[in-house]
This record gives C-alpha cells, sequence and structure tokens, in this order.
C-alpha cells in the first residue's frame, strides 16, 4: 500500500520495515498495521487539532503541566504558540499514559516508541490472530459480563493507583484480546489528583461498563464501585489489592453552608491573586 506521509521518516529510519495495511480511521488517528523486524505491530498516527473530532478538550487538559512556565501562559492564551504546544501535549498525553500504566499492571497495549506524532505499540490480536474486536462488538453470556465487569473495575483501581483516570472508558475503546479486555484509547487520560472534574469522569467510567455489562448481568447495576473507589482513594486507603463490595453509604447529614460560603470566598481570592499574578507575567513578556 502506498506509505502515509506520517510513517514515511519511520521507514527511512528502520523503525518500520513496511506498512501492512490501515487498521482504523477515527476521529483522534489513524492506525496501521506495520512490519518492525518481523514483527506485527501497530501505528497510530495522531491527526491535528483541527481534524480531531474530541469535544471538551479542556476539563481533561486541567491539571497538566506545560514543560515551561511559558508554554504554559502561552496555552492558556491560546496564541499560535500556544495552539501547537497544546497539541505537543495532548498527542504525548497518551503515550506518557501507556508507559506508566504498563508499569502498574493495568492491561493496555505495550508502547514500544513514540516518534514524531507516531506512536508504536502493541497489536491486540484474537484467538484467530486477527485484530481483536471491541467490547461493543461482542455479547457476552451473563458469566463473561461478570468477569470482564469484575476485571475492568480492578483495572480502574490499578490506573487511579497510579494516579490516572482513563475519562473516557466505555464498550467502544475496550478490546476483547485472547487474554481478556484491553483497554485502549488513553489521550484523554486524567490526572485524578489535580483535576476537578476527576470523580466526575471515574463515576462515568465504571458506569459505563457497569451499564454494558449490566445488559445481561443486571444484578450489577446496583453497585456503588465508583463512590466506594473514590471515597477510599480520597482516604488514601485505595490499594492495587483492595478488596472491593460495590456497597456504599452515602452521607445525607446537611452540609454547613456557612462553611461552604467561606471556602467559596477564599477561592474566588486565590483566583484573583493568580490572574493578577498572570496579567503582570503578560505584561513582562509585551515589555521583553
Amino acid at each position: 500500500m502506498k506509505i502515509p506521509k506520517a510513517l514515511q521518516p519511520l521507514i527511512e529510519d528502520g523503525i518500520v520495515d513496511r506498512v501492512v495495511r490501515q487498521l482504523k480511521s477515527g476521529k483522534e488517528a489513524s492506525v496501521f498495521l506495520v512490519d518492525c523486524g518481523g514483527r506485527i505491530r501497530c501505528a497510530k498516527v495522531y491527526k491535528e487539532a483541527e481534524q480531531r473530532g474530541f469535544q471538551n478538550l479542556a476539563q481533561y487538559q486541567e491539571g497538566r503541566k506545560a514543560r515551561g512556565s511559558r508554554d504554559e501562559r502561552a496555552m492558556g492564551k491560546r496564541s499560535r504558540h500556544g495552539r501547537k504546544q497544546s497539541q505537543e501535549e495532548w498527542k504525548s498525553a497518551e503515550v506518557d499514559a501507556l508507559y506508566r500504566l504498563d508499569a502498574a499492571g493495568v492491561r493496555v497495549p505495550k508502547p514500544y516508541g513514540y516518534y514524531d506524532g507516531v506512536l508504536v505499540m502493541e497489536v491486540i490480536a484474537d484467538e484467530h490472530g486477527e485484530a481483536a474486536p471491541r467490547l461493543n462488538d461482542v455479547q457476552p453470556t451473563p458469566e463473561q459480563a461478570r468477569q470482564w465487569h469484575e476485571f475492568l473495575i480492578r483495572q480502574i483501581v490499578l490506573m487511579l493507583c497510579a494516579g490516572l483516570i482513563h475519562g473516557d472508558l466505555s464498550e467502544f475503546n475496550v478490546l476483547l484480546g485472547t487474554d481478556g479486555p484491553v483497554i485502549i484509547d488513553l489521550p484523554q487520560a486524567v490526572d485524578a489528583s489535580s483535576n476537578n472534574n476527576a470523580f466526575r469522569m471515574l463515576e462515568r467510567d465504571v458506569g459505563n461498563m457497569t451499564a454494558y455489562c449490566g445488559r445481561v448481568a443486571p444484578e450489577l447495576l446496583t453497585t456503588q464501585y465508583a463512590h466506594e473507589i473514590w471515597h477510599l482513594y480520597q482516604r488514601a486507603e485505595l490499594r492495587p489489592d483492595t478488596v472491593l463490595t460495590g456497597c456504599f453509604e452515602h452521607d445525607d447529614t446537611q452540609a454547613d453552608v456557612g462553611d461552604v460560603m467561606l471556602h467559596i470566598e477564599e477561592a474566588r481570592r486565590e483566583a484573583e491573586i493568580r490572574q493578577r499574578g498572570r496579567d503582570e507575567a503578560a505584561a513582562a513578556d509585551a515589555a521583553d
């Protein structure tokens, strides 16, 4: 097949010997099967921001640190340099997440390298050696659904113990390999400790997996894993081997409105101080 422009440098550098075929083309990236020294692997080519369809990007990027103060200010102001830097941060986010999660024992495709916007990683295959199907394309038995749900909840725990939340987990980005479910598509992975949307995204990830498996195992629909996991995480009691029950007792005590308003006022003052600092920095940049 014709070699895609983004893969040509990898051919010239000997990283890829040949492009076998295109595996898929999505909103954020195109994936190709490539031959690397006799081993078939995936090459994920990321699309530029104007070609991507992912919505509400800002809520996923909250808490990510740019590589320098100038880059961080530029990203905040959405300048040309800032937009370019934001694109690079988006592309490298999945690479960083894959290496981090692979090291933590999460079942994700094993990464083999990142080269100028192209991620080379493990191919997830089915028992026939073909590209593994997504969970969305599989109809599980009730017993399979229970097993997959237990496994995926454990993967979510492992991810959170590594400091990350998938942020867009559903049956559309879990593949069914020969050794079970494999989680894919992580460019929007959320830093659990610094993103204000962290719990909401964790709850959605858990909810999506529960809804899918609960279609044939409806008893799963009454579980409360997201709240249980987050409660343990906030108390620094969540471990990779923590035994979960799926039960959680919600605190229905009335909130102290005065205390809440005090925290809001403190947050407002801190925001004003940060904004003054950004304005001063921007003025200093302009003066330079």
